[in-house]
């Protein structure tokens, strides 16, 4: 259960993440990816030695045993060599490298009992499909036999072991962890005060970032447009799209419910932090075009896998959609996913799921925008500390060290 009586007070990070602390990570066998990553090295004076060269496949899925040894092996022999202080505390993947990565293949006898279980419940299936002259008993105990044999396919099947890259590299400096479905992040604010507490220690956990696009150019404008916003302050207007009216009472929500009523207050968390004007749509319609202009921030709900464009983006623009598949590609031409077509008309940074990630998968709006707001936290940070579950389907595409309100702090 996520616990959202919002501990936005204590985050738990000590500093504000530095340039010394992240680590860049290109594919040598992806056009552009070095320079991109060289590109974002000079211009946030990242040191020269933090910086890892991989080979894989320029791809937006790769294999489990491509994901281990071509990149959690080099990288963790990279980070076991490196003697200079501070710590790595941050990965940036860039352009090039595959956003999905599978679960363990299946061996042969694995297969074939797979094989033998579909068969299996395809059988049932037909029976109750097909004999409505079957008795009330014998139908409900075909339908818990079929129940029982679709569980024993997806524990078989994996399915539930396909990850988003970057959620799972988050994981990397630990050996052996549970691949099926999520596990808890430790750094989320609302586990904080769980007696159920993560797995996992912040220690055990790096912060993950991409800086990746549909093309290198935007990648790049990207990085120029963060930089431009950090230095003069992002400017113009917040948009939230809830899809009901705030409720009366907040403190058992779950779901969809939830995360609507994180719009909210995402809202007037905004309406406290910042002189931008603040536009909180609470109908089950979105925004339609030309309704959203000069729009500095917005996060909204649900237009599955169909960019609404209504928006005319301000330069260094932070921006997601909760919709279920909103960043299964962001190269395929056509595309009207969100985070590609987010990228393709301005937006600097923004999230999205690789695969269905449920509604908890995504970062809650209230914390992810009152911490990028405080002018303190990072982007990266920001994401963390609102991201419920690691190892799953999330990832974060934007300068992990965007500060948009950094000037906030010199006032």
């Amino acid at each position: 259960m996520l616990n959202l009586g919002l501990l936005l007070g204590a985050a738990g990070v000590c500093c504000a993440l530095q340039p010394e602390e992240v680590l860049l990570i290109a594919n040598r066998n992806a056009a552009e990816s070095l320079a991109l990553a060289r590109y974002y090295q000079q211009k946030r004076q990242i040191p020269p030695t933090n910086l890892l060269t991989v080979r894989m496949g320029d791809t937006e899925d790769c294999s489990r045993e491509e994901y281990l040894q071509q990149l959690v092996l080099p990288l963790r022999e990279f980070l076991k060599k490196r003697t200079v202080l501070p710590p790595i505390k941050c990965l940036v993947l860039f352009y090039g490298l595959p956003l999905r990565v599978a679960a363990p293949e299946l061996s042969h006898t694995d297969w074939k009992r797979l094989e033998e279980l579909k068969f299996e419940k395809r059988e049932i299936d037909w029976q109750l499909d097909q004999r409505p002259e079957l008795a009330a008993e014998e139908r409900q105990r075909l339908a818990g036999q079929a129940g029982r044999l679709e569980q024993r396919i997806k524990q078989l099947d994996r399915r539930d072991q396909l990850a988003a890259l970057d959620s799972e590299l988050a994981l990397v400096l630990n050996d052996n962890y549970p691949l099926e479905r999520w596990l808890l992040n430790p750094y989320f604010v609302g586990f904080q005060k769980l007696s159920d507490r993560p797995q996992l220690a912040k220690q055990q956990v790096l912060l993950v970032a991409r800086l990746d696009g549909p093309t290198p150019a935007i990648v790049r404008r990207m990085i120029a447009d963060s930089l431009q916003a950090e230095a003069e302050g992002l400017r113009g207007r917040v948009y939230f799209d809830a899809r009901w009216p705030q409720p009366a009472e907040q403190d058992r929500l779950k779901g969809y419910a939830l995360y609507d009523n994180s719009l909210h207050r995402a809202a007037r968390q905004a309406k406290k932090l910042t002189r931008m004007p603040v536009v909180i749509d609470q109908q089950e319609r979105l925004f339609q075009s030309g309704e959203a202009p000069l729009a500095a921030l917005y996060s909204g709900w649900y237009s599955l896998a169909k960019y609404v464009d209504a928006f005319e983006w301000q330069p260094g623009a932070v921006a997601y959609h909760i919709a279920s598949a909103e960043c299964v590609t962001l190269k395929r031409a056509g595309s009207q996913l969100w985070c590609k077509r987010l990228l393709e008309d301005g937006v600097a940074a923004t999230v999205g799921p690789v695969a269905e990630p449920y509604v908890y998968g995504f970062p809650l709006p209230e914390p992810f925008f009152t911490y990028l707001l405080d002018g303190y936290y990072t982007l990266v940070e920001s994401y963390f500390l609102s991201l419920p579950y690691l190892s799953w389907q999330m990832v974060l595409i934007g300068d992990p060290l965007y500060r948009p309100f950094r000037n906030r702090l010199r006032q």
